[in-house]
């Protein structure tokens, strides 16, 4: 799996297979799994380290774009509730993780952060996107966050 970096650079080429739309702040994409049907990742754009390291009105931005994408995702996926994960400790450009949750989910697992599901639950073919299981979501995703780009924006 390529890093943030190589996903940002691949979505200002247009090549980036899991791009919905680009956004003020960045570009929104599809996660490359998806055992939590929705999950999407915004990234910044243009790079910062992170948050902290941007001004006021680009933090506003970012931090509101995340939550268009969450918004996105409730309309088109009905979770439960919507968590929102921005970390870096691993890859040192500014990212979020938007993940939905669901009432399906274990509950011991669905009160936990996301990062607790069992490793396989990241790696296991069965949940890694593909536009042949995941395209038509990719797509509504895509749509209505153009919608509320338009609305808001």
């Amino acid at each position: 799996m390529e890093g943030i970096n190589d996903r940002i650079e691949a979505a200002v080429r247009g090549e980036n297979p899991r791009l919905l739309i680009k956004m003020k702040s960045g570009f929104a994409v599809i996660g490359d799994t998806q055992f939590l049907p929705g999950y999407c990742v915004l990234l910044g754009y243009p790079k910062a380290y992170c948050l902290n390291e941007l001004d006021e009105q680009h933090r506003k931005e970012f931090l509101f774009d995340m939550s268009l994408i969450g918004d996105a995702i409730t309309d088109i996926c009905d979770p439960l509730r919507i968590n929102y994960d921005i970390l870096g400790n691993t890859e040192t450009f500014l990212h979020a993780h938007i993940f939905p949750r669901y009432a399906w989910e274990e509950e011991t697992k669905r009160k936990k952060p996301v990062w607790k599901y069992p490793k396989e639950m990241w790696e296991i073919d069965e949940y890694q996107f593909s536009e042949e299981k995941h395209g038509e979501m990719k797509e509504e995703l895509a749509k209505r966050l153009e919608q509320l780009i338009r609305i808001y924006y």
